[in-house]
């Protein structure tokens, strides 16, 4: 299939870009930037819109920053920058491993962090790692920005608490400072590339006596949004890695899987409650290395 017809304009700054989109009325007005969702989506006319917003002109909305107690992502910055950046391994290592899992190179050439968490797919790696480190967002519109917590965009599968004349323009990733800290990212998928059937994401930093001080760990693919596992959260801190398979046992309470053309439900459950114990294991291994 072919998209349907629809206006073009290659936007030269946010404030033009937000003036786009408070005069949308009853059109519907996509940005796009990397395009390796909304193009899709478009040839298969599940997305329709009237009017596309190129922002790849717009150089302030790319980018990766130290600003001290966070690392900031320019919503634009290429998947694959990020993948290269000496800085997101080195402050945020858990964003680093997680990219690395996004789809093909070619896809991560194009595709945007900011594309991938305003999409919200419940399998996507960005939003997983996202999520686990309690990131923030920065929306912006004609009248002004907010920012707001990761933590409640996810609303559904593709479905994210985003207003139509908003643009996501920045994503704040908080840095876990100290010594004992490692990071965990392991996903399955039908081939190497496809996107996930069941993702996990964990960072763990241990106290000096080796037990787990603090703990993150999120999983995709078992629910219609990715899932911030804090009933395991709390059972493991203050705990060592023999306590993993007993808290990850309560796994069940926290997701809610679905069945379909990829997986069932049974095995979705079956695979994160092994996939997020291996996860939690790779990142206290690295933590106490």
């Amino acid at each position: 299939m072919k998209a349907a017809a629809f206006d073009y304009v290659r936007a030269v700054s946010v404030d033009e870009i937000c003036q786009l989109l408070a005069g949308a009325g009853d059109e519907e007005r996509k940005i796009i930037a990397g395009g390796q969702t909304l193009v899709p989506l478009m040839a298969m006319r599940m997305a329709r819109p009237d009017l596309l917003i190129d922002v790849n002109d717009v150089a302030e909305l790319s980018g990766i920053t130290d600003q001290g107690t966070y690392i900031s992502f320019g919503a634009c910055t290429r998947q694959r920058t990020i993948e290269r950046s000496d800085l997101v391994s080195s402050r945020v290592p858990l964003v680093s491993k997680a990219v690395r899992n996004v789809g093909h190179q070619q896809t991560r050439n194009r595709g945007t962090i900011g594309g991938s968490i305003v999409h919200g797919d419940p399998s996507a790696e960005l939003p997983l790692a996202a999520l686990a480190l309690d990131a923030s967002i920065v929306l912006r519109r004609a009248s002004g920005e907010q920012e707001i917590p990761i933590d409640g965009f996810f609303e559904a599968a593709m479905i994210t608490n985003i207003e139509p004349d908003q643009l996501l323009t920045e994503i704040r990733v908080p840095v876990w400072e100290g010594a004992g800290i490692g990071t965990g990212f392991q996903e399955t998928a039908s081939r190497q590339g496809d996107f996930a059937i069941v993702a996990a994401a964990a960072q763990v930093q241990l106290d000096p006596a080796g037990n787990i001080g603090r703990v993150a760990i999120c999983v995709g693919g078992v629910a219609p949004a990715p899932v911030r596992l804090k009933v395991v959260e709390e059972k493991l801190t203050g705990g060592s890695l023999n306590d993993v398979e007993r808290a990850v046992s309560e796994i069940d309470d926290e997701i809610d899987p679905e069945t379909d053309v990829h997986a069932t439900a049974d095995y979705r459950r079956r695979v994160s409650r092994r996939l997020v114990a291996s996860t939690i294991a790779e990142a206290m291994s690295e933590a106490g290395s």
